[in-house]
């Protein structure tokens, strides 16, 4: 369904989280390519608090480990955490504060989940699909270690990016789900 004649409008519009991808995946020079569109991302004085962690092959099963410890989780030998086998491309949105009297923390997590989110946009518009998960765990001490985290670093979550199955994208280019109402989200400065 195309809700604007403006192919990244109706990108914007049309973008859904996909849940289960495919196989395939952007290479890093891609992903560098799509990071021209996000870099412009609203950013107070230009802190650039944000950074990505490509994790691929055996960083996810680091990761299952990690997730695992955090939990307290212990499986049989063989066995591991299924979560991060959902994609086969990973991306961790960190946020890397910086002391500026004029930036606090909450703007600076807000630029890098603007990142993130452009991120996401940028790979739906390239064809990929992605989804963004945390949990619980996504910022124990575990799970930052093995992101190799500073102290000032938090991990946001992580963007599983992959193919788009052909049956799932004829649904989505077929689905009649309207758009949300608009309205909803904006009105005046109340008097």
């Amino acid at each position: 369904m195309k809700f604007f004649a403006d192919p990244v409008l109706d990108s914007m519009a049309t973008r859904r989280s996909v849940s289960k991808v495919g196989s395939e995946t952007p290479s890093d020079d891609e992903l560098v390519e799509l990071l021209a569109a996000v870099t412009p991302v609203a950013d107070h004085k230009s802190l650039r608090p944000w950074r990505l962690i490509t994790l691929r092959g055996d960083d996810r099963m680091r990761l299952a480990e990690a997730l695992d410890t955090a939990a307290g989780e212990v499986r049989a030998p063989g066995e591991f955490n299924p979560k991060p086998f959902r994609a086969e491309l990973l991306i961790a949105v960190v946020v890397s504060l910086h002391e500026h009297p004029l930036v606090p923390e909450w703007e600076q997590r807000a630029t890098a989940a603007g990142a993130g989110h452009l991120l996401s946009l940028a790979l739906w518009r390239a064809g990929w699909g992605a989804m963004w998960r945390t949990g619980l765990l996504v910022d124990s001490a575990p799970v930052r270690a093995v992101h190799g985290l500073g102290d000032n670093e938090h991990l946001m979550g992580w963007l599983y990016v992959g193919s788009i199955d052909d049956d799932f994208r004829t649904r989505l280019d077929a689905s009649k789900r309207p758009a949300l109402d608009a309205k909803q989200f904006l009105g005046p400065m109340p008097r």
